[in-house]
């Protein structure tokens, strides 16, 4: 196997565990509002994901800098011509995770309902805007032949890159809920197992529509099999959310986002960016590559500190496993 692939791999692998730890915490702090219905409660919610929050964002700098390592010129290409949704994604985490630091310094509620709406901000944009990047990347943008975006931002809002931002959306909040049903206890354990069946099923009807779309634009044999494995994944921790299985559904609904998420990189490869105008701007693992030499070095690296990261980060989960619920959180 060429190290292209092995890379490609890699940063795939890397927005792969992304969207699938992320996503929970993009759903926790979206239902905020709606399963927490006073302080006490909204504080159960975020610390279900305290402790784990920002090790899961270390997944996207990672991927970027993977990113930028391995595929210059994807890197490039990508993150000037979709500046300005990258921008409000960064801008929507930065403020998002002050919101976490800054909600318990003061006791006024005024003061904790401006943090609150930082955090339900801060999770819906880039819950949204992440299936309408993605769902670009692998419908193609306009490049050159220098491959250089010569499009404007409303290239990037069209049909088929809107449905991924609404299914992204839908599986985050799906995914969210889940993961508050196996980590609570009592009633908002119960509110967030109803609430995530209702969602579920709105989930995997965007879902089957954007991966049906995915796979008419582009596709191949692996990318099938894997959107079929989503959507059965999918519907497995549906199941198990029904009866209360909530370790079981909060896998069924990890291994769909995972799933979907490998459907486009499968979809998409061996390029890594198509070009809508001329065949001669399309990005691939090939032509957007590092040098050998570069590729070597960062294998060797990638296998020394990978399982370190990982094993790092089972670790955290670990301590972290216990279910908590109001009677866990003072009062003031």
């Amino acid at each position: 196997m060429e190290l292209t692939t092995i890379w490609f791999l890699l940063v795939a692998v890397l927005f792969t565990g992304y969207f699938i730890l992320e996503g929970f915490d993009f759903g926790v702090g979206m239902l905020l509002p709606v399963l927490g219905r006073d302080d006490r409660e909204r504080r159960v919610l975020i610390n279900t994901i305290g402790p784990v929050w920002d090790g899961n964002e270390v997944w996207l700098i990672t991927a970027g800098g993977a990113m930028f390592a391995s595929f210059p010129e994807w890197y490039a290409t990508l993150f000037s011509g979709f500046y300005l949704p990258l921008l409000l994604i960064l801008l929507a985490l930065i403020a998002r995770g002050v919101a976490f630091e800054y909600r318990h310094k003061r006791p006024e509620a005024s003061w904790k309902r401006r943090w609150d709406a930082a955090i339900v901000i801060g999770s819906l944009l880039p819950a949204i805007l992440w299936g309408v990047a993605f769902a670009n990347i692998l419908r193609g943008v306009p490049l050159n032949a220098e491959h250089e975006y010569v499009g404007g931002l409303f290239n990037l809002l069209n049909p088929y890159a809107l449905l991924g931002g609404a299914t992204t959306l839908a599986l985050f909040l799906t995914h969210g809920a889940v993961f508050i049903a196996l980590k609570t206890t009592g009633d908002i354990r119960e509110r967030a197992g109803a609430l995530a069946v209702r969602l579920g099923v709105g989930a995997a009807v965007l879902a089957v529509g954007f991966l049906t779309w995915t796979l008419s634009i582009r596709s191949s044999a692996a990318a099938v099999v894997l959107a079929v494995g989503a959507a059965l994944a999918l519907l497995g921790g549906l199941a198990a959310a029904r009866v209360r299985r909530e370790g079981w559904a909060f896998t069924g609904t990890a291994v769909a986002i995972g799933l979907a998420v490998a459907t486009l990189f499968a979809a998409l490869f061996p390029n890594v960016l198509p070009s809508t105008l001329d065949a001669a701007g399309t990005l691939t693992a090939t032509n957007a590559a590092s040098t050998p030499y570069t590729l070597k070095i960062m294998t060797w690296v990638a296998v020394i500190f990978t399982p370190v990261v990982l094993g790092y980060q089972a670790w955290t989960y670990w301590v972290f496993r216990k279910r908590i619920g109001v009677a866990n959180i003072p009062q003031h």
